[in-house]
């Protein structure tokens, strides 16, 4: 049953699950038992054989320890405890009051997040959780709904990622791309400028950036958001206390009155500036020759770098902590234990449900969904003007149906080559945005995408509300993108597909101000 129609099965159920029940981790156990089943051809040892080689293999991989999941793991709960400090030292409070007298109104806030998320563009996973952990404080305080920043973080997160050369993406986009070039002895350009070619035509990046900052400044709430902000904004709910929050602190912590904004400010810049130092110093290690800053984001290591760097965050979280208890003695000292139990304990739903997406892309890439969908184009005889728009919805449905952007350009990126250079080559650059564009698409939209869990994680919000609330802007502009890969398809002009996206962009504006007023 791998490479056929039935790999699609697996993560169609998981999807279907999340979408009746609401429960993450449940639909992600449902969608791995029926992959498990389907590999192990109904047999019951066998499904149990692969349910548990798939757990086993999210933490041993090789004959060692899979040190790219375990470190991202305890990255999310170092991260837990920093928040956690955060607020004992009371840094969240005295940073909340300090935007208060700078940010004064919600549109401030919202953009203090999308300028944080275009700004942090190293790397996604680093992105959707520290621009969530310094924004939240803001936005809480301006009566933003949990769901709208969710989508903010969402929607800074990957897709500034995919276009920017100097990150973890682009790095690792580049090298694909090179070895494509020279597979089919293309000489035109060099990896790095048919990179280049790609971020004006990668047109979901735009489409749903420019909905961003349309959202942001024209308030253009619409579908399940426009109720969450509605409620936000009328009675200052910021999310259903009924629901499991990803990343919110549960314990009632007692909150510091002598804290200051560098309680907040300096672990969050330690964290940042440590991170990104060290993917740079681990890239330069894992370079042989030719070192450049793109061979150094290539080979840097980004799952060690996050966990340093965030070791370093806590090791100033704990020191300021230490500093204002010696300052006043009425602080406890068991404020260390359960500080860092309560933090812990903040991420454990976020690490479950991981854990869980982990086992379903793993089980999904043995049954061949990826390979699948691959084949479902490579196999079709369309019109070549027409085979942009189409890798971009292919890609999308893959990346949604995995969880997976980087499987997605990983398996799709190569076929894409082998069909412009078999059909019309001058299209092989705008096939390659198209690939890109939809397998952010696709990642974007999926409950079981490992961006959204941790974008829900950064803003304290719960997983389904943020999937839902955010689907309807992502499928706006996966429309508007769809139609820009047909316009480059058949014309060539990325000029022109670029104005029939905004074109299309201010009409959709234009629409939902009307209805909004009706």
């Amino acid at each position: 049953m791998t490479d056929s129609i039935f790999s699609l099965l697996p993560p169609l159920v998981a999807i279907a699950m999340v979408i009746l029940t609401r429960k993450v981790i449940l639909s992600l156990g449902i969608g791995s038992i029926t992959a498990a089943i389907l590999l192990a051809d109904l047999s019951a040892k066998e499904t149990f054989i692969y349910l548990y080689e798939a757990v086993k293999g999210i933490f041993f991989a090789d004959g060692a320890l899979n040190t790219w999941n375990i470190f991202i793991l305890l990255f999310l709960l170092i991260l837990g405890i920093i928040t956690a400090f955060i607020s004992l030292s009371g840094g969240s409070r005295a940073f909340g009051e300090w935007a208060m007298t700078r940010v004064k109104t919600r549109i401030g806030a919202q953009l203090l997040t999308v300028v944080l998320g275009i700004i942090l563009f190293i790397d996604d996973y680093f992105n959707a959780l520290t621009v969530g952990q310094v924004s939240r404080p803001v936005t809480d305080r301006q009566n933003v709904s949990r769901a709208k920043l969710a989508y903010l973080i969402d929607s800074t997160s990957a897709p500034i990622c995919v276009v920017a050369p100097i990150s973890s993406w682009g790095a690792s986009i580049i090298a694909l791309i090179g070895s494509i070039l020279a597979t089919h002895s293309i000489t035109e350009y060099s990896a790095f400028s048919a990179f280049i070619q790609t971020i004006p035509m990668n047109f979901y990046v735009w489409a749903a950036l420019a909905i961003v900052l349309l959202v942001t400044f024209g308030k253009l709430d619409f579908g399940p958001m426009k109720k969450h902000e509605k409620l936000a904004i009328d009675k200052g709910v910021l999310y259903d206390p009924n629901k499991p929050m990803s990343g919110e602190l549960q314990d009632d912590l007692p909150t510091s009155d002598k804290g200051s904004v560098k309680e907040l400010v300096w672990p969050i810049i330690v964290l940042f500036i440590s991170t990104v130092g060290t993917m740079f110093w681990t890239g330069y290690k894992g370079t042989n020759e030719n070192i450049t800053i793109f061979t150094i984001l290539e080979n840097t290591d980004v799952a060690l770098s996050l966990l340093l760097g965030g070791l370093l965050g806590l090791a100033t979280v704990y020191l300021q902590f230490w500093l204002q208890m010696t300052r006043h003695k009425h602080m406890p000292k068991s404020l260390f234990i359960k500080g860092t139990i309560a933090g812990v304990k903040s991420m454990l739903t976020s690490v479950i449900i991981l854990i869980f997406a982990w086992v379903l892309a793993d089980l999904i890439s043995q049954i061949g969904t990826g390979n699948y969908l691959a084949g479902v184009i490579a196999q079709s005889s369309l019109s070549p003007a027409v085979i942009p728009a189409l890798l971009f919805i292919i890609a999308g449905v893959m990346a949604f149906s995995t969880g997976t952007s980087w499987g997605s350009f990983g398996i799709l990126l190569p076929i894409a080559g082998d069909i412009a250079v078999a059909t019309d080559v001058s299209l092989l650059i705008p096939a390659m945005a198209a690939v890109l564009g939809g397998a952010v698409f696709g990642d974007h939209a999926s409950p079981i995408s490992d961006t959204s869990i941790l974008s829900a994680t950064g803003a304290g919000s719960n997983l389904i509300d943020h999937v839902i609330t955010q689907l309807p802007y992502v499928l706006v502009s996966a429309v508007v993108a769809a139609i820009g890969f047909l316009v480059v398809g058949f014309t060539g002009s990325t000029i022109l597909s670029l104005l029939t996206v905004a074109i299309l962009i201010a009409i959709f504006a234009i629409v939902i101000k009307w209805f909004s007023k009706e």
